[in-house]
């Protein structure tokens, strides 16, 4: 694009420079007229910038696009973070939707969806990539940010969190397995969260107050960064397993996750566990509409049974609409309850005809 100036602080001249002197800024963008663009790519590396950005927004009328893939060094360093002057986009693995007609479940489950590994055409590359991402996490997210102290505590801690992903989180009982305070542990789930690397999945109640005292779960944001961290990439994943029923569920919270934050639809997630020992995996609550209630089932033949917990839920609870997701081409009804293939479901959901 004419008029565009591109600054990569990952290029380490270019970093060096700009922490020194981060005027560098104002002198290179000086001469380009209103409505320009200026993209800063690794913003967080040099948060002083930010400063400068405000300013030449206001005074030159100058666009910028900043990207960076850890907010947690411009928290901490009380950065600018342009509340007002700024739309804020996060970018996650690629998900079904995008990948088309390139996606393959197996595929993706067992190696997960970052730009790089679809690119890679053979399970060499994709197992390298992946064990080089988790041990580049380790040294660049953490170990050169001095987010953390006692680097082999977090790296074993990681492993633990790759093994708990997806289940309910006792921090006391994870701080136990490695010696740590809890705090220390519940702190360790905020970097993985600040540094995008997952999210948490609360549980449902209509009652805040009640939500803040059960337990979350966490995701990793990729199937296969989930798996290099549990050491699992030689282990295949084989239809009709535990494992593979889990990645599976996991892999679909995922594709909810991504397209729920990308249509900022003001949409929330949750899952649900009572105390007589129901489960539903994901809850989706939306605005203004009903309720999605949503059980996964990596089977390809749905059965009554699969049904039960949703319809034990449905008898006693307004203003939802239950769904069970599954690999089943075929929709099936049981009570109140629908059934559909997941990528089906995916696709009406995106189109908001739910």
């Amino acid at each position: 694009m004419p008029n565009t100036i591109w600054v990569d602080l990952l290029d380490p001249d270019e970093e060096a420079l700009f922490q020194t002197d981060p005027n560098e800024l104002t002198r290179r963008v000086m001469h380009l007229p209103p409505q320009s663009w200026v993209i800063i790519d690794e913003v967080q590396k040099s948060p002083k910038l930010l400063n400068l950005v405000h300013k030449l927004i206001e005074e030159k009328k100058i666009y910028f696009a900043l990207s960076g893939s850890s907010a947690r060094k411009l928290k901490r360093g009380a950065a600018n973070l342009l509340a007002g002057r700024a739309f804020v986009y996060q970018l996650f693995p690629f998900s079904s939707l995008e990948l088309k007609q390139d996606f393959q479940l197996q595929e993706v489950l067992e190696w997960g969806s970052l730009p790089k590994v679809v690119e890679f055409k053979n399970q060499v590359d994709k197992k390298l990539f992946l064990h080089a991402y988790a041990t580049t996490y380790l040294k660049e997210e953490i170990q050169a940010e001095q987010i953390v102290r006692n680097l082999p505590a977090f790296r074993k801690f990681l492993e633990v969190a790759a093994q708990m992903n997806g289940q309910p989180l006792n921090y006391s009982k994870i701080a136990r397995d490695i010696n740590l305070d809890h705090s220390v542990v519940r702190n360790y789930y905020e970097i993985l969260e600040d540094t995008l690397v997952g999210f948490h999945l609360p549980s449902y109640d209509e009652s805040l107050r009640k939500q803040q005292r059960k337990a979350s779960k966490f995701y990793f944001i990729d199937c296969g960064i989930k798996r290099a961290l549990d050491k699992m990439l030689e282990v295949p994943l084989r239809p009709k397993t535990y494992e593979y029923g889990r990645a599976f569920e996991h892999f679909l919270i995922l594709e909810f996750f991504k397209l729920c934050q990308y249509r900022k639809h003001d949409e929330e997630l949750y899952y649900l566990q009572t105390k007589d020992g129901v489960e539903i995996d994901l809850i989706i609550k939306r605005p203004g509409k009903r309720t999605l209630f949503i059980e996964i089932k990596s089977t390809d033949h749905l059965t009554q049974k699969d049904f039960t917990s949703l319809e034990k839920i449905t008898t006693h609870t307004k203003n939802i609409d239950a769904f069970v997701l599954s690999l089943d081409p075929h929709r099936k009804t049981a009570g109140n309850v629908q059934a559909f293939h997941w990528q089906e479901f995916l696709q009406l959901f995106q189109n908001d005809h739910l």
